[in-house]
């Protein structure tokens, strides 16, 4: 019965080990000046993609993609692929060349496995989508992260509208 107590506090620190190393720092870091000015800008989609959750690891929203960013996506975005399990992925819905969007925030995940910065976009037609605020980790491209400079939209799945600046 003596052991019953340490046995409890060895089990509430391994308990805490594990929590903090899986646990995810999320930061919203739309006031800081490299990227103040993407939040309200518009877009439109130029590539059918999926709306997809991964299998290995939970996200805040479900992601937007396809097959050359995320080979775990069909080649081909079709919509008899809603509802698939496939390898690491799971589809939920599809969006078509011509759907627009805002980014809406710029998030930090800050985990033990490093630091990642994603978009979240809301679409125009929210009101209309099962799946209206989406992450963009996988249509951005991360490079200029290096360089201390913000993340952009890869030009192959969005464009600029024109003439709809910040919100």
């Amino acid at each position: 019965m003596k052991w019953l107590p340490v046995f409890l506090v060895l089990g509430l620190i391994a308990a805490v080990i594990v929590l903090q190393r899986n646990t995810v720092r999320v930061t919203y870091v739309n006031g800081l000046e490299t990227y103040n000015h993407l939040p309200g800008t518009e877009y439109i989609f130029q590539k059918d993609c999926y709306i997809f959750k991964l299998t290995e690891r939970d996200t805040s929203w479900p992601l937007v993609g396809a097959n050359d960013t995320v080979p775990e996506l069909p080649a081909t975005v079709e919509r008899s692929a809603i509802g698939a399990d496939l390898p690491g992925v799971r589809i939920l819905e599809t969006v078509r060349v011509g759907d627009r969007f805002r980014i809406v925030s710029v998030r930090r995940d800050e985990s033990r496995d490093g630091t990642l910065l994603t978009f979240e976009i809301l679409f125009l037609d929210e009101e209309h989508r099962a799946y209206p605020r989406l992450d963009a980790y996988y249509m951005m491209d991360h490079r200029p992260e290096d360089r201390g400079e913000a993340p952009f939209l890869l030009s192959a799945y969005a464009a600029p509208v024109f003439g709809a600046g910040p919100r």
